[in-house]
């Protein structure tokens, strides 16, 4: 018996989330299926981010053990041939049997994508949040620069996070949080995209929405920059603006110490 970690990455567009669910599309039950049909096991992975509906990957990364003789290296590409087309196995390799994708320490990156202009431009429709109003950039930086460091960060997760119902500390370190201009085209206006990036030890349960939904409101002149401060204080959700939809998200990578 080995254990293969794989790096994946899918549109989570067409799926109701990583977790399997009974007779729904998952990231999960695409990946199982596709993996018992090649192998000829009953084989279950272990996702490291179990991501919402309609959130993105291009680096998460799961665990499975299997008999199969197939080398580590090749996994990638002999699954990829059994899954649809909006699911990909990046890379494939060997790992140690015991080691767990969700109790090694790492530190996992995110972006929240948003569209900015007049017009939304259908090719980007999957994949970012539209804001049709004019922003503050400055103020959304401005904003951001309260969340860095480490926070109770109660205030920006979900109330049914698993994490606060069991009462868990909600105190993560945000190392990385930033607000990079892409430019492109902007039908009628407007910025084109925004890129908001945050790298940190572990996040909560919609915890990069709020963030992004609250950051924009800074930018719109909803609330003033240094409210974040306030806000992350108080450690109550109502306090902190609206999550911002899950097709603007994106796991971008997860690094575990070697």
């Amino acid at each position: 018996m080995k254990r293969i970690r794989l790096k994946i990455a899918y549109d989570g567009t067409d799926f109701l989330g990583f977790q399997k669910l009974p007779e729904k599309r998952t990231v999960e039950g695409t990946l199982n299926e596709a993996l018992c049909g090649l192998c000829g096991e009953d084989i279950s992975i272990i996702g490291a981010s179990r991501t919402d509906s309609g959130v993105h990957a291009l680096g998460n990364v799961a665990v499975f053990d299997t008999e199969s003789s197939i080398p580590e290296e090749r996994f990638a590409y002999a699954i990829n041939q059994r899954l649809p087309k909006d699911l990909r196995i990046v890379e494939s390799e060997a790992c140690d049997k015991l080691w767990h994708p969700r109790r090694e320490k790492g530190i996992k990156t995110y972006e929240y994508r948003i569209y900015n202009g007049r017009i939304e431009d259908p090719l980007r429709y999957r994949f970012f949040h539209f804001c049709p109003y004019s922003l503050d950039i400055d103020a959304m930086r401005e904003a951001l620069s309260y969340i860095r460091g480490e926070h109770d960060f109660t205030s920006f997760a979900n109330p049914a996070s698993q994490i606060l119902l069991r009462g868990e500390s909600a105190v993560r370190t945000i190392y990385e949080a930033e607000l990079i201009e892409n430019g492109g085209r902007a039908f009628g206006g407007g910025r084109g995209e925004l890129i908001l990036r945050l790298r940190g030890d572990g996040f909560l349960y919609h915890m990069v929405r709020i963030i992004a939904g609250t950051v924009l409101s800074a930018g719109t002149g909803a609330i003033k920059p240094s409210a974040m401060e306030d806000i992350l204080e108080k450690r109550d959700r109502t306090a902190a603006g609206m999550t911002a939809p899950a097709k603007g998200l994106c796991l971008m990578s997860i690094d575990y110490e070697r």
